[in-house]
Formats: C-alpha cells, structure tokens, sequence
C-alpha cells in the first residue's frame, strides 16, 4: 500500500528553512498566564485527562516550551523538550528559567526526530506530544517513524499534521518556498496577502454581525497560540509535507497502533489532530 503523499518538501539548505524560534521568542513576549491555562485545557481535552501525574512526556519539537511547561503544570514528570531549531531551544530554556528555574525534572535539549542517534539517548515515554512539527522536518514519514519509538507499550501519541488538500497544499507549498527565498524586509509582500486570505473573509463577517474583531481577540482560547504568530507560521513555514487522515491512519495502525480519537480539518489548511495509543 502507497502511504507517501505526493507532495514532499526536500530538506532546504541552510538558509531556506523557515526560522521557526525567532517567531516563537517573539510570541513569548505575548504570553499570558491565561495562555498557559489555555494549553493546559487542549491537553486535558486531548488526553481526557484532569491530571498527567505519574506520567513521562516529551514534546517533540517543543518551540516556545508553552506545551512542556503546560504538562509539567498538569503533574507530568519527567519532561523532555527538544526541538532542532536552537533558537526554539533557547525560547524553551526562557520559559523554564522564568517558571522553574530549578526544576531538573524538566530538561530542555536541541535534537531532531530524523537523528535516531539522538532518540536512542531519550528512551520512551508514556505521552509523546508532536504538534505541527513533523510535516516541517522534509522528511514527514520518516520521523513519522522515528517519532513511534518514543512511545511507550501502552502509551499515548499525539500529533498534529497538516492536510492534504491536492492542488490547493502545492500552492500553498510555492508560496511557503517564495517567502523563504526573499529577504526577511521583503517578506511582507507575500505575508500580507496571505493573511488578507486566511483572516479577510472572518474579519468582514465578524464586522457584518456587530462583533469587529471577535476571532481574533477570542482566538486563543483554544490553544493558548497568539493569532499573528500563527499565519506567519502558516505562510513561512517549510519545509512543507502533508497527508490525508487515512495515510496517517493506514500507517500507525499498520505498526500496533490504536486511534482514540480524531479531529479532521474538515478539508481545510488546518491540521487533523490525532491522538493513538501504542497496543505492542
């Protein structure tokens, strides 16, 4: 059975990667203690779960951290944060110095789920977080692979990626790779269409109905993210793969993997959230 989508982003060179820790150091300057609350909620709601006591979690390209500290707060311990981007791992070591400056429970490293030398130094834990980070690494179904030898014998595998959705994703694939390629002072040329497409059609409903702006204040709640932040992650972010719910599926029940629970994007630019528990 063929699980590889065809659409596939080539590792970049250097350089042409989008700087996914400097977006984040800029959205820790945002961060609010009902933000934290906020991602503690989406964890709750994913694991259905009140309390992660007793249980080891990694956050598997961790970027600012906000998840790690959100598991840590829910009782999780130990927690493994690591991300290949060293300026995530820096954002990730501010947060934990500004929160838990001596907890050594928690430890922050920069690593990459292709470098199977490296998870071999983590061993497995019983929750293994992956949120939106695969489908940026340029080479999806390989650290698809990699990330299940996190994943202890009855533990729980969460991931985010992207959807496929055919001609509209290689679009989305070109415009990623043009923002990538201008100068950092030019990039506003490709950004602010881009959010003129993804945020322009609520923005005018949400003005029509008498609420201007209620998304976009509101727009955190669900995950603690800052929406700004977000698009500039959407628009820059590449390497860029993606792949429709039963290649996922097909894949990890293929290697004694359950799904317990899926949210689709609805054929959107959104992810389908997954979260799987490890049967053998």
């Amino acid at each position: 059975m063929e699980i590889r989508p065809p659409l596939r982003a080539a590792v970049p060179a250097q350089g042409a990667r989008f700087e996914f820790g400097r977006n984040w150091r800029k959205f820790l300057a945002t961060l609010t203690d009902e933000r934290i609350e906020s991602a503690k909620s989406s964890l709750r709601e994913l694991l259905r779960t009140e309390t992660l006591s007793g249980k080891s979690f990694v956050d598997v390209g961790c970027g600012s951290g906000l998840f790690s500290l959100a598991a840590w707060q829910l009782r999780a311990s130990p927690v493994h944060s690591f991300d290949y981007d060293p300026d995530s791992v820096s954002s990730a070591l501010m947060l934990k110095s500004h929160h838990l400056p001596t907890e050594t429970a928690w430890t922050i490293g920069q690593g990459s789920i292709l470098d199977k030398g490296y998870l071999e130094t983590l061993g497995r834990f019983d929750i293994v977080y992956s949120w939106g980070v695969l489908h940026h690494t340029g080479d999806m179904w390989q650290a698809l692979d990699n990330v299940r030898s996190l994943v202890n014998e009855g533990g729980t595998l969460v991931l985010a990626i992207y959807n496929d959705q055919g001609r509209a994703s290689r679009n989305w694939l070109r415009i990623k790779k043009i923002y990538n390629q201008l100068p950092r002072n030019l990039r506003f040329i490709v950004l602010l269409p881009a959010f003129a497409r993804l945020w322009g059609p609520t923005l005018v409903r949400d003005a029509l109905r008498g609420r201007p702006l209620y998304h976009w204040k509101n727009y955190d709640n669900e995950r603690g993210m800052s929406p700004w932040r977000d698009v500039v992650d959407w628009v820059g972010g590449y390497p860029f793969e993606v792949a429709r719910p039963e290649q996922i599926h097909d894949f990890f029940y293929a290697e004694g993997f359950e799904l317990l629970r899926l949210k689709t994007a609805g054929g959107g630019i959104a992810c389908n959230e997954y979260v799987y528990e490890r049967r053998r």
